[in-house]
């Protein structure tokens, strides 16, 4: 068991760390609705209202993450829900990307879309590389001495959290993401992907819930209320990015049959 003096200590420092770290959706939120509001201008196409209400949703549930107490495992528990799924989907769904090469001039876009089309960045972009991040990132917090160690570093916290925000950035983006990209991975394997990710949540969640395995100092009541949160919320959010997938799909136009290609039988 953690000493209410340790908890207490650690829950300062998240306290003294939450005003830098709210710059953060602060700044991005104001950054985003400037851009919203240039493509109001008259030589502009405007802008989707539900994109700016989403990418706002997004920034909220990141603060609203970054004020929950430290020192309460539910809280925790629903901190990493806000900051790994939640807000992430909102933000995704708000096409920061699509509005930020509409801000730019064409050879700008054109060259920055160059190079995130770049071959080398396929296995980063993937589905599996991201369930790997987010999920796999979960059970090595909770199976290992690491979640133990971030009570005693507030720093090592603040960086946790980095890392779930930006794997839970990248994995909802590749399941959902509404800006064109030529190395997506077709929609099947993002479902079987999606279908992965809800058992491996599901999975850890019932191992914390019954407290096998997992190494993380609490009482069995807040390792319960922790895993409920997980289990329930984490079904939500994936249940979310399922819809979300489901609205941000395009098939994919089929190719022309040029003049004069004979036709085979069964075409």
């Amino acid at each position: 068991m953690v000493s209410p003096v340790l908890i207490s200590t650690h829950g300062a420092e998240h306290a003294a760390s939450v005003g830098p770290a709210l710059l953060v959706p602060l700044l991005a939120g104001w950054l985003y609705l400037a851009a919203a509001l240039r493509q109001r201008a008259p030589d502009r196409a405007g802008w989707s209202h539900w994109r700016t209400a989403a990418f706002a949703v997004g920034c909220a549930l990141l603060a609203i993450a970054l004020l929950l107490p430290a020192d309460d495992f539910a809280a925790h528990m629903w901190q990493h829900l806000l900051l790994g799924m939640l807000a992430p989907l909102g933000l995704v769904l708000g096409a920061p990307g699509i509005l930020a090469l509409r801000c730019v001039d064409r050879r700008t876009g054109r060259a920055a879309l160059r190079k995130l089309s770049h071959p080398a960045l396929r296995p980063l972009t993937h589905p599996v590389t991201g369930l790997l991040l987010t999920a796999g990132g979960l059970w090595l917090l909770y199976l290992t001495p690491l979640y133990r160690a971030t009570l005693d570093s507030a720093a090592l916290h603040d960086l946790v959290n980095l890392h779930f925000l930006l794997s839970g950035l990248l994995f909802t983006w590749s399941i959902a993401g509404p800006e064109p990209y030529p190395h997506r991975a077709r929609v099947p394997v993002r479902l079987v992907v999606l279908g992965a990710a809800v058992v491996a949540h599901a999975s850890l969640a019932q191992l914390m819930y019954a407290g096998l395995l997992v190494d993380v100092p609490a009482t069995a009541e807040q390792l319960r209320a922790g895993a409920t949160v997980m289990y329930y919320g984490g079904d939500l959010a994936e249940i979310l990015l399922a819809l979300a997938l489901l609205t941000t799909w395009r098939p994919r136009p089929r190719r022309r049959r040029t003049v004069g290609t004979p036709v085979t039988a069964g075409s």
